[in-house]
């Protein structure tokens, strides 16, 4: 039988650490594949996260350098290909995956990662029509943005030239692919927006696959491109051809030729447009001035023009007549209301308190305060009193008072 000094004793340590080293060992890297599940993004950036089958279940973890360029949003429920590094997880002694790489399982990362993040601008509006603006019809300058030496300058100059070549290109040279392609883009966008020095922007660059023309379905493009105040054309790749910034745009061209073309009009039909106006114009005053002249000549012979004197007399005559009207209906109505006055005036000052002293009444009042006396037995003996008269007043002095009692005995 074993002593106990005779066995080997690991320490937790020692087994899980042996451990790893065989599964690493076993393992080393490998592409695993299966279904998303428990999806944990952590605030440090890292990613937290198991895949599945029917029969079992490994646990993942996709570290912030390593996930910093991922297109796509992983979410639970996806079928996916990863390719990784089984190890283990010492201090909970748990097996995982750290992952390197991760592929949507059929459709590809770039064509998921594209119509997670038009979902994600279509509900915010920023494909919205209603806030599309204007294409000027004929810019006095056109802002490009494109690679300085690639073909879309070239075609969008060519065109430009041979159409109107008065119109001033302004270039604003960036990269159209690349890891730094999106950040050039947008901000060559703020920059004519801020200089505020062309009244269109054309955004464009050649045809090329998914991953060449990435730049331009990138959020910050797309975003770039909403919040121009600056219209704002789109002419990525070729006709078929779809970039986010197409659907942002206000206006989206074929081709970068077909951009030059939709914003610059052909001279020569805008000379040949005014000539046919010119000719229009001169046809119509010719046609006006004839109408207005037979309608000169048609007043003219209207009796008014013939014997102005003529209708002067007639008019100074009724004016004459007018004015008699008025002198005598405004004597009659003057004579009319002088009397109305009158009388009046004579109803007021037969009715007026002089009225009545005229016919014999008089007005008594104390002389100490001015009262009207109404009642003897307002007055005292001795006490002065004015009397009012027709014509002039009497003061004096109260020797008796009789009331009304004193009557009647």
């Amino acid at each position: 039988m074993e002593t106990l000094t005779e066995k080997r004793i690991y320490t937790v340590s020692q087994v899980t650490r042996d451990i790893r080293t065989i599964l690493e060992d076993a393992f080393g890297e490998v592409w695993i594949e299966g279904e998303v599940s428990n999806f944990i993004r952590h605030q440090s950036g890292h990613m937290y996260f198991s895949i599945k089958d029917a029969g079992g279940v490994l646990s993942c973890v996709f570290f912030r350098g390593a996930n910093s360029n991922l297109k796509f949003e992983i979410k639970n429920g996806m079928h996916v290909l990863i390719f990784g590094k089984i190890s283990v997880y010492d201090k909970r002694g748990q097996y995982q995956l750290y992952v390197r790489r991760i592929e949507p399982k059929g459709a590809g990362a770039l064509q998921i990662a594209l119509e997670q993040l038009k979902e994600k601008l279509r509900k915010e509006g920023l494909f919205d029509e209603a806030r599309k603006k204007p294409i000027p019809y004929l810019p006095q300058r056109v802002g490009i943005i494109t690679s300085p030496t690639g073909a879309a300058i070239r075609d969008m100059l060519k065109v430009s030239k041979g159409r109107f070549s008065n119109i001033e290109i302004i270039l604003n040279p960036v990269r159209v692919q690349g890891e730094e392609a999106k950040n050039e883009i947008a901000e060559a966008l703020d920059l004519f927006n801020e200089i505020d020095n062309v009244d269109v922007i054309i955004l464009g660059r050649g045809g090329g696959s998914l991953e060449d023309l990435w730049s331009f379905n990138e959020e910050i493009v797309a975003r770039a491109v909403y919040r121009s105040r600056i219209p704002v054309i789109s002419a990525v790749g070729h006709e078929v051809d779809w970039t986010i910034s197409d659907l942002c745009a206000d206006k989206r061209a074929e081709t970068p030729s077909a951009a030059a073309a939709l914003v610059i009009p052909k001279k020569e039909d805008l000379v040949a447009a005014l000539r046919n106006l010119k000719e229009r114009m001169a046809a119509a005053l010719i046609s006006k001035s004839e109408i207005l002249s037979e309608r000169l000549r048609t007043i003219t012979k209207r009796y008014v023009f013939r014997e102005p004197l003529n209708m002067l007399r007639q008019r100074e005559q009724e004016i004459d007549d007018l004015s008699g009207d008025l002198a005598l209906k405004g004597g009659y109505t003057i004579k009319f209301k002088q009397e109305s006055l009158n009388a009046l005036a004579g109803k007021l000052h037969t009715l007026s308190p002089l009225g009545i002293l005229n016919r014999g009444y008089s007005i008594t009042r104390r002389e100490k305060d001015g009262k009207a006396i109404k009642d003897a037995k307002a007055v005292t003996e001795n006490e002065l009193i004015n009397t009012r008269l027709a014509h002039g007043e009497v003061v004096s002095r109260v020797e008796k008072i009789l009331t009304e009692e004193l009557w009647e005995k």
